[in-house]
């Protein structure tokens, strides 16, 4: 198991929370005015939150050497990579709740909050279990191969938010009004306070994300079991998720084969954790960069080559959504008002 084990002072940890509160404060001022997220917008703040995220490994280089940059590097780029997949389940939610345009990136800000604070405690807990527990590295390694397999082969799969547990539970518990008010999460009707329904999407982002943390997670501790790398790499390419979803949205159609390079993905990060445990031990890092590196290359590239001939499924320069694409809500969707920018969403079960 590559533990890389160094010493990381407390006042680091703090330096480093530091860093990511100052960047979500940012975030949540440059977008505290509901606005339509535009794709030139969207691709800024995502080039910017890359370049923080690559440069973090640059500190790492030169703080405690080139093992731990590039450690932190394999486990940045497959969590970027599965990333993606998230966008996917995004679009859907959106679509199913059609979510006005000028909420979502409200609803994405407090997702990515909530996303962080999952992967904080999985990242210690699942840690570790791997430390304690030599056998537990199996049981890991068993689940990410078969969440692989179960990516590759149903890919036509639907989600129904609906029918999350968490979000029934809280539709019982928590008095809710089937409409929006506003960009409010919460609002009073007759005397009394209840949810409203983008608040409902929250928790169904919340709750989905729950599944999209387990595995991305698990595939990391295949890499390293170092909770300072884990979390900095999980919390780097998770910051800059609300900015991926309104920069690829419009793309998402396009991306036929993406899933088959995340289960590739998911099924090598499955064996790399079963073999450190075995007389085979942990592979090198430059060779698992370069199936990272390979695996997304080669399965974006493919999508996109298959699918040039798809003119609407480029973004428009306004919104970044597909031009004259409509939301298509399902049977049971709520009686609301379609945003005026939905998405056709295409996800897979993790």
């Amino acid at each position: 198991m590559n533990d890389l084990s160094f010493a990381v002072p407390l006042w680091v940890w703090a330096a480093v929370s530091l860093v990511i509160a100052v960047m979500l404060a940012v975030d949540l001022i440059a977008h505290r005015d509901n606005h339509v997220i535009g794709f030139r917008e969207a691709a800024i703040w995502s080039a910017v939150w890359i370049a923080i995220g690559l440069a973090f490994g640059l500190v790492l280089l030169w703080w405690q050497g080139s093992e731990v940059s590039s450690t932190y590097y394999a486990g940045y780029l497959i969590e970027k990579a599965l990333s993606i997949d998230n966008v996917f389940v995004f679009a859907l939610v959106f679509s199913f709740f059609a979510v006005p345009d000028a909420y979502q990136h409200k609803v994405l800000f407090w997702g990515v909050i909530g996303a962080l604070v999952f992967r904080l405690v999985f990242i210690f807990v699942g840690a570790e279990l791997l430390q304690l527990f030599f056998w537990t590295a199996y049981l890991f390694g068993a689940f990410l191969i078969w969440t692989g397999y179960k990516m590759a082969v149903s890919k036509d799969a639907e989600l129904h938010p609906d029918r999350n547990p968490v979000v029934r539970l809280v539709k019982k518990v928590v008095p809710t009004d089937p409409h929006y008010h506003g960009g409010r999460f919460f609002t009073r009707i007759g005397g009394r306070q209840v949810a409203t329904l983008l608040f409902v999407a929250l928790i169904a982002i919340e709750a989905t994300d729950l599944v999209f943390a387990v595995d991305s997670v698990a595939a990391i501790l295949a890499i390293t079991t170092n909770t300072f790398l884990v979390w900095t790499a999980n919390a780097f390419a998770v910051l800059g998720l609300r900015s991926l979803y309104f920069c690829l949205a419009g793309l998402l159609r396009r991306f036929t084969y993406l899933h088959y390079g995340l289960a590739v993905l998911l099924i090598f990060a499955g064996v790399k954790l079963i073999l450190s445990e075995t007389p085979v031990g942990k592979l090198p890092i430059p060779l698992t960069l370069g199936v990272i590196l390979a695996t997304i290359t080669v399965s974006i590239g493919w999508s996109l080559i298959a699918t040039r001939g798809e003119d609407n499924g480029e973004p428009t320069p306004e919104t970044g959504h597909p031009a004259g694409a409509e939301p298509e809500p399902a049977d049971d969707a709520p009686a609301v008002t379609p945003s005026t920018g939905g998405h056709e969403s295409r996800t897979r079960p993790r």
